[in-house]
């Protein structure tokens, strides 16, 4: 059984850069596919999604927490290629503005979770990211980080 993050991630040369990344093959292959399925049916529906970030270095999630950008100080879930952030593509421009609901129940439909309610419609939660998804719950995260869970890969 292979590991897409001890096979490709570990031994990507991106591994420890701080820079920002918005490759797709850096994403684990079924989040690869259910991220193409919420673009392809995001613009159905009329929105113009483009990926804006998928793995995250240790470096990089460090700066973005320095920046109140994220409340993780260490590696979240794009640390594995199992998370992918997104903007709205408005008049040639990147947009984060209006509504986002319709993420969150794409995600859903590709078995994602999304950031806009973690898998948990109905419930009030101190951290929404509207326009993120990933492939392992909130409960699964902390058994992520410690190297004790992965999803299969194919």
């Amino acid at each position: 059984m292979s590991n897409f993050y001890l096979d490709v991630i570990r031994n990507d040369p991106r591994f420890n850069s701080p820079i920002e990344c918005r490759d797709v093959d850096l994403l684990e292959p079924a989040t690869h596919a259910a991220v193409a399925g919420i673009i392809r049916d995001a613009f159905d529906v009329g929105v113009d999604l483009f990926v804006t970030e998928t793995y995250r270095s240790a470096a990089r999630q460090q700066l973005l927490f320095a920046e109140h950008a994220t409340q993780l100080r260490r590696v979240g879930v794009h640390h594995f290629g199992l998370a992918c952030d997104f903007a709205k593509l408005i008049d040639g421009k990147a947009s984060w503005a209006g509504d986002w609901a319709f993420l969150g129940r794409l995600a859903a439909k590709y078995g994602m979770i999304g950031g806009i309610d973690w898998g948990k419609p109905g419930v009030v939660h101190d951290w929404v990211d509207p326009d993120h998804v990933q492939r392992c719950t909130v409960e699964q995260q902390a058994a992520l980080f410690a190297g004790k869970w992965y999803p299969e890969t194919a």
